[in-house]
């Protein structure tokens, strides 16, 4: 998947917090500690460094959610920082996304804090939730 299809369906799946831009996905992915990881429409970017794995984004199309994409990007997520030395794993999820935060309490995440106000958009403040977990 390029960067510009990452975007496209990045702004198909988000109002908030913002889409990410094709500039900002090839910055991102330029990055020699991130990793993309992608099925049929949908996509996970993450990062590890010095031992800590962070789920960056994740994005599955609209009609294309409910069918385990999200789970299996998740545990692809898990997989692949454990074979790159990672022995943390942490995320940040909007407070108003129970789908994402459900997925993410599945996966073994729980939360770890909270960023208020973190993610702003056409006029809406939401808090972020920090989760982690171990690997």
């Amino acid at each position: 998947m390029t960067p510009a299809e990452m975007a496209q369906l990045h702004a198909a799946s988000f109002t908030l917090p913002p889409p990410w831009s094709q500039t900002e996905l090839e910055a991102t992915l330029a990055n020699p500690f991130t990793f993309a990881l992608t099925k049929p429409q949908a996509f996970l970017l993450a990062q590890v460094v010095a031992g800590e794995a962070t789920l960056l984004t994740i994005a599955v199309a609209p009609t294309a959610r409910r069918l385990g994409l999200g789970r299996a990007l998740v545990a692809d997520f898990l997989a692949q920082s454990r074979q790159r030395q990672a022995t943390t794993a942490f995320l940040e999820v909007a407070e108003t996304n129970q789908a994402a935060r459900a997925l993410y309490a599945a996966a073994g995440f729980v939360p770890t804090g909270r960023r208020k106000g973190y993610y702003r958009a056409t006029g809406q403040s939401v808090d972020a939730i920090l989760m982690g977990r171990a690997l």
